[in-house]
């Protein structure tokens, strides 16, 4: 009898500790829904200030010894030359405007290649994908990071408008060493505002979009010129961007 009391006890006390843990994860699980919603909601009618990626990137250069630096200017969708939403979405995400945030061929084209070398990371993300990694989260690979990206990539096709997705991709990703946005990027390499930038200038510019810090059209080298050519070529055969 004495072992069964305290067998009964322990589940009783126990029990109570477990009935706590669960109701304060539901209350994070649920405040972390609702504070995001909001968030995204927001930021479908403001323009996000900095991104998280833009203070890592100067936290980098200060700890080697270089100065803040983070060029950037936003520019309205409309405003935005038609020749840089163009060249974005054929050389980034082709199916833009068709899918609902995930290019899932892509995806497994990519994670098949990746799987036979692994040395050679290969991505599949989309620009809604990309939007929603550079505005609310932390550059890295690990899955938590991309199970949140996923998260964030539907709640911005479900609240904002394609247009927006694109405007706030081609103000915020990073096109060089402390440059962020197509304009900052036209009047570091161009001279000239992104509503006044030629098919072949947009298309270099993309054709630098995976690895921006390496690659410049300062500098083309003979893969970024293909790249750009290939960009053209999309271009072309894109038609109108029917938003």
């Amino acid at each position: 009898m004495t072992k069964t009391r305290t067998i009964k006890s322990k589940s009783k006390t126990k029990h109570p500790l477990l009935k706590k843990i669960t109701n304060i994860a539901t209350k994070v699980f649920l405040y972390f829904l609702l504070v995001s919603v909001l968030w995204v909601i927001a930021l479908r009618f403001i323009n996000p200030p900095i991104t998280l990626l833009m203070v890592l990137r100067n936290i980098e250069r200060k700890a080697d010894g270089k100065s803040f630096k983070t060029e950037k200017k936003w520019v309205k969708f409309e405003d935005m030359s038609d020749n840089m939403k163009r060249a974005a979405v054929s050389a980034e995400d082709q199916l833009f405007l068709k899918h609902i945030g995930f290019d899932f061929k892509a995806i497994e084209k990519a994670f098949a290649a990746n799987a036979k070398n692994k040395n050679k990371v290969k991505g599949g993300s989309t620009i809604s994908q990309q939007t929603a990694k550079n505005v609310f989260l932390w550059p890295g690979r690990s899955w938590i990071r991309k199970g949140f990206e996923a998260y964030f990539t539907l709640l911005i096709e479900i609240f904002w408008s394609k247009e927006r997705i694109l405007e706030v991709y081609l103000n915020v990703i990073e096109m060089g060493d402390g440059i962020y946005g197509a304009e900052a990027a036209a009047q570091e390499y161009y001279g000239k505002s992104c509503t006044k930038l030629s098919k072949r200038q947009a298309a270099l510019i993309a054709s630098c979009f995976p690895n921006p810090r390496r690659w410049t059209p300062k500098n083309a080298t003979p893969y970024i010129r293909h790249r750009q050519y290939l960009i053209l070529k999309n271009m072309r055969r894109l038609g109108p961007l029917d938003f």
